[in-house]
């Protein structure tokens, strides 16, 4: 049996989907999974666009078609949530940005239901998600960890210059002292 040049076509336009997918899975550093069911093309609209903003691409997957493009990418741990209406919110550069957003989206449309998701190819329930998504971002965690280190050596430093200063402060004094007793 031959193919007709319209499934061809098909079949090739399928692979296409399939290897855009394997490599956006494999290049992302986060995935999230929702259950979009409910919503409206506006809302899902609205949502794209407010997850573009921040650099986080939004697609609605075909379950074989993403079971199959995850195999061998780290989302291949999270198989078992390609079932029923689908969607992935991907992020490219801070993994916990697209949590971040998909939970503040909820929070104003509860249509959009949060399954789980990948990041850093970690495998994340539901709730460890929505923990995530609680988690301050980079910069802040970084500048905080850069202010406990510095404190303690400030503190550190300025023991040390007091005492410096004290002895500074008793030696003048003997000095004077001595300088008393000579005349």
């Amino acid at each position: 049996m031959s193919l007709g040049k319209e499934e061809y076509l098909k079949r090739e336009k399928k692979g296409e989907v399939i290897s855009s997918f394997r490599k956006k899975f494999s290049e992302a550093k986060s995935v999230v999974f929702t259950d979009y069911k409910g919503m409206t093309v506006a809302e899902v609209s609205e949502l794209r666009n407010f997850l573009r903003k921040d650099g986080v691409e939004f697609r609605v997957v075909k379950n074989t078609f993403a079971r199959i493009a995850s195999e061998g990418t780290p989302v291949s741990l999270a198989k078992d949530l390609f079932k029923g209406p689908v969607s992935v919110a991907i992020g490219y550069h801070d993994p916990v940005v697209a949590p971040k957003k998909i939970v503040e989206f909820i929070k104003k449309n509860e249509k959009l239901k949060l399954r789980g998701g990948v990041i850093e190819g970690k495998y994340y329930s539901l709730d460890e998600v929505k923990a995530v998504a609680e988690l301050p971002s980079r910069e802040v965690l970084l500048s905080m960890l850069a202010g406990a280190i510095q404190a303690p050596l400030v503190k550190m430093a300025s023991a040390l210059s007091a005492t410096i200063k004290t002895m500074g402060y008793a030696f003048a004094a003997l000095k004077s002292k001595k300088e008393g007793q000579i005349n």
